[in-house]
């Protein structure tokens, strides 16, 4: 475990309950005071990495809100961004379309030949 420093590309996930989406936030080091690292969007972190079982083995807890922690970026963080970004997107586009009925039989036929190719 190591202390930030300037330049660090850190992430957080938050979720509006269990059944929300993932929603990734990321951000980098500015600036570091004797205890504080503050990130380019304004969130002031604790520079004490802290064990983090949810996501990392590390996290750095948000100063004033020890239960939200920010994490070094990976590999993996960036994929699992890009797959949850993408169902986000799916799932609004079916919220705010209006299909006609010529569209719903469409996608009804898709999922019929795909059910089949399934078996």
């Amino acid at each position: 475990m190591r202390y930030l420093e300037v330049g660090d590309k850190l992430f957080n996930v938050k979720r509006d309950g269990f059944n929300d989406f993932a929603r990734y936030s990321f951000s980098e080091v500015v600036s570091l005071t004797k205890t504080l690292a503050v990130l380019k969007n304004g969130v002031r972190l604790v520079n004490q990495p802290r064990k983090s079982y949810i996501i990392s083995d590390v996290g750095y807890p948000v100063s004033k809100n020890k239960g939200a922690h920010w994490h070094i970026v990976t590999i993996e963080a960036i994929r699992d961004a890009q797959v949850e970004n993408a169902k986000i997107e799916a799932y609004d586009w079916f919220q705010e379309k209006e299909f006609s009925l010529k569209e719903i039989m469409f996608i009804h036929r898709k999922f019929k030949e795909l059910e089949k190719h399934l078996e």
